[in-house]
This record gives C-alpha cells, sequence and structure tokens, in this order.
C-alpha cells in the first residue's frame, strides 16, 4: 500500500468551527479531484494536534491501487485554493450538494503531533530538512 500526499490545510485563526472547515475543505477537495480524475481515490483529513492548544490541519490522499503521478499534489493544491475563497456558508452548501451527488464523509480525525528531538549536525549542513546550510555553519 503506497502513502500517498499530505498536503497542509491552512486557515484563519479564530475561526468559529474550523474542525467543520477543514474536514469539508478536505472531503470536497478529495471528491472533485477524484471526479476530475475518473479515479477512486482514499482520503483521510487530519487535525495534528501539537503542544498546548495548537494544531493545524492536513489531508492525506491516496490511490488504494498504485503510486500518483507527480501533477497530483499540484492539482490537489489548486483545488483546495479554488475552495478556499469560499465563505462558509458557501462551503456548507457545496459540501451538501456533493453528498447528494455521492460523496461520503470522511470524519476529520485527531493524531498527535510527534516531535522529532533528534538533532543532528551534519544532517543539517549536507541539506537537511531546510536545505544546505551556510558556510562554516558545521562544526
Amino acid at each position: 500500500m503506497h502513502r500517498g500526499i499530505e498536503v497542509g490545510i491552512y486557515l484563519r485563526p479564530g475561526l468559529a468551527d474550523d474542525n467543520f472547515i477543514a474536514e469539508s475543505l478536505g472531503n470536497l477537495a478529495a471528491f472533485r479531484l477524484a471526479a476530475q480524475r475518473q479515479e477512486h481515490l482514499s482520503w483521510q483529513v487530519l487535525r495534528v494536534q501539537g503542544s498546548g492548544s495548537q494544531h493545524h490541519f492536513r489531508i492525506v490522499l491516496r490511490h488504494p491501487d498504485r503510486i500518483l503521478d507527480l501533477g497530483f499534489k499540484s492539482d490537489l493544491e489548486k483545488v483546495l485554493e479554488e475552495l478556499s475563497h469560499e465563505s462558509v456558508d458557501e462551503l456548507r452548501h457545496r459540501r451538501e450538494s456533493a453528498v447528494r451527488d455521492g460523496l461520503r464523509i470522511v470524519p476529520l480525525r485527531r493524531v498527535q503531533e510527534e516531535v522529532d528531538f533528534w538533532q543532528d549536525n551534519f544532517w543539517t549542513a549536507i541539506g537537511g530538512p531546510s536545505g544546505i546550510a551556510p558556510p562554516g555553519s558545521f562544526p
């Protein structure tokens, strides 16, 4: 089974029902993308809980039988961008319409963010997670 594609869903802080909004955005984006590509997709919408009260949202999509192609992630980001301009009422209406068209809502799943405490100066110096380190940063 292939892991799939992960994309962040970034919401404005202070939204009244951010769980509903993220769940709706993720489900609608996956449903729309599956219809556009005429493929069966599996997805999850995650609320990733960090330390304290901080959290963020992610959507994870995969094709059940094969690895997704390179353009898939950018297609998903475009669909999310289009949906991001909707008001909450428009999003609710679009969600209800999609359910009538066959969307099966995948409920928001809550997960705890795992913190990576490992710090490896060699890894950071050769590129690590944030790119090439500036000269002289490696001890």
